[in-house]
């Protein structure tokens, strides 16, 4: 699987797209984060018209390109907030993505909610926050939760309960490393994160994320605030995600399976 990010998502050639994933046999995932102008959160009903045109873009070619799963921040702003969330932001958030997980239904493709740390959105910082709000947005049947290591090694006091918390609510997961660089050379506990995930029997997509100031869209590094470069080689970068992964994955397979057989 590779993910792609859906920006400016009616720009892109949805057609060649495809035809590109087909020839390299691989699935494609898109992924979102609104802007201030276009946030769906707010109480301003002419930004929140923005943001629901944004998120339709998106939807529309996550679906024309074969992608079963649009990820991200769909809710809000990818933005430091000044303040916390107001009860009619929520409202409208929950109310748009009502909305738009039924047409996404329809399509074929399912939405993932990303969870973030709170310099990047003030609405859902914790999986156990995401569970409310899939709650206020009517436990709909297309709207799954995605955690991120990355911001869960900041907001969560464990990375496994977490995953346990979520259960079958947990859609889609990135892993990525404290500093963003390389898996395994930084503080986040992968085990406990793989150890959750086996326990919960999940059968979703994994992916890793990573930047470097070296390689990243300078306006996105700004976003993200991306000042080092980690990395410049983004084959070698992949293939030592891609063996961590499998490692840790089939050790937390195997020790589940232990598990329930004693």
């Amino acid at each position: 699987m590779l993910e792609l990010a859906a920006f400016n998502a009616d720009k892109l050639d949805a057609g060649m797209t495809r035809r590109l994933f087909a020839e390299a046999g691989l699935q494609p995932a898109c992924s979102l984060g609104l802007s201030l102008g276009a946030d769906i959160s707010s109480a301003d009903a002419a930004v929140v018209a923005r943001g629901a045109a944004e998120l339709d873009k998106a939807l529309t070619f996550a679906a024309g390109i074969g992608s079963r799963h649009l990820c991200g921040i769909l809710y809000s702003a990818l933005a430091k907030y000044p303040g916390p969330p107001t009860a009619e932001g929520r409202a409208n958030a929950a109310a748009e993505l009502r909305k738009l997980a039924d047409r996404a239904g329809d399509q074929g493709v399912c939405l993932c909610l990303e969870v973030v740390n709170r310099y990047e959105t003030n609405l859902l910082n914790t999986a156990a926050q995401a569970l409310d709000f899939l709650e206020e947005a009517g436990h709909h049947p297309n709207i799954y939760v995605h955690l991120d290591t990355y911001h869960m090694n900041i907001e969560e006091a464990s990375v496994q309960q977490a995953v346990r918390l979520c259960g079958d609510r947990l859609g889609y997961v990135h892993t990525g490393e404290s500093h963003r660089g390389y898996l395994g050379s930084g503080s986040v506990d992968f085990e406990g994160l793989f150890r959750g995930l086996a326990e919960i029997d999940y059968q979703g997509p994994i992916t890793f994320e990573s930047f470097s100031s070296a390689v990243v869209n300078p306006e996105l590094s700004n976003n993200l605030c991306v000042w080092r470069n980690l990395w410049s080689d983004s084959a070698d970068l992949a293939a030592h995600a891609h063996g961590y992964i499998d490692l840790q994955w089939r050790a937390a397979r195997i020790a589940a399976a232990q598990g329930a057989g004693r």
